[in-house]
């Protein structure tokens, strides 16, 4: 979620759903050492459960930013062990990790040493020629000697030669076995499925081997159905809103930050899926793609858009 998982988004996804824990896009260490601290780790507190995911091999520098993450007040902090992208690679961030698993085993004992939240692990079920459960069984095994008891797994092979970052999206097949296997065997470990989910009903099944879901594309391209997450799948008990509510309380939010600098097609670009499959649905997203990064665009472009789908 690289460039989308922003806190605009995440503020957005919270007004679908307010009990799942929300993940920040990736995160270098060394951009959270040397940058801007309060552009990257800011949040709303509304996003609360949230974790930080950083990308880094440097123990020391990965434990500064698990500090880092307790002090600002993140819930957890995730170490990325799953991204098969270029810009990654060549610093020996991302899914590349998996083939060194003491180095990712060195990392998150730093980690858990300088913080008391929960250290997580994200990562594939291997990397081009690794086998596919036997290497991502030692690769487990060996991380979580050093302390991790929660790994994310994208229930897809990184094929880092060979296919763009977009191929390895969708590719490499996906192999959810495999991970019903990591359950079964480290039965103490909490592990969590990702990959090719779009659906409530598809989580449920899927709940029924692991201990819980991530949700990647699909909550960005298809928000709405996160609607039914905390009543669904949590058992929350919570309230369904409809799109024209979220909408409008996304307004207020956006009218909020645009008061404090902020310009609205970055904010408005979140929910562009909102009404995905819903007639108007295409003339909404032209109009907020064609107006909102306009000098001087405000929440009048997000209503002017609804007028697309409620006339309809």
């Amino acid at each position: 979620m690289m460039d989308w998982s922003d806190r605009h988004c995440r503020y957005f996804w919270r007004l679908l759903t307010q009990h799942s824990l929300l993940y920040t896009e990736m995160v270098t260490s060394g951009a959270l050492i040397h940058g801007n601290k309060t552009h990257l780790l800011n949040f709303n507190p509304e996003e609360h459960p949230l974790a930080l995911q950083v990308g880094g091999s440097h123990p020391a520098e990965l434990a500064e930013c698990a500090k880092m993450a307790e002090d600002w007040g993140y819930d957890e902090i995730n170490l990325n062990c799953g991204c098969p992208s270029d810009r990654v690679q060549s610093g020996k961030i991302g899914a590349i990790l998996m083939t060194d698993p003491s180095l990712v085993a060195n990392c998150v004992e730093a980690m858990t040493r300088a913080c008391n939240i929960p250290v997580t692990v994200k990562h594939r079920i291997g990397v081009d020629n690794m086998e596919d459960y036997r290497d991502m069984r030692t690769f487990v095994a060996t991380v979580a000697n050093a302390g991790c008891n929660t790994f994310i797994v994208h229930a897809r092979k990184a094929w880092l030669k060979g296919l763009s970052p977009k191929e390895n999206r969708e590719i490499p097949p996906l192999k959810y076995e495999l991970v019903y296997e990591l359950k079964d065997e480290f039965p103490t470990l909490t592990v969590v499925i990702n990959g090719g989910i779009t659906t409530i009903e598809q989580s449920h099944t899927l709940l029924k081997h692991v201990d819980g879901v991530m949700i990647g594309r699909e909550a960005y391209q298809n928000p709405y159905f996160l609607r039914h997450v905390d009543s669904q799948v949590l058992e929350a008990g919570a309230s369904e809103p409809d799109r024209k509510t979220i909408l409008m309380r996304y307004a207020a939010y956006c009218e909020k930050q645009l008061a404090g600098g902020h310009k609205l097609h970055f904010m408005s670009r979140h929910a562009l899926g909102l009404y995905q499959g819903q007639p108007g649905a295409r003339n909404f997203r032209r109009h907020i793609t064609e107006n909102a990064n306009k000098p001087g665009a405000g929440v009048e472009v997000l209503y002017k858009a609804l007028t697309y789908v409620e006339e309809v």
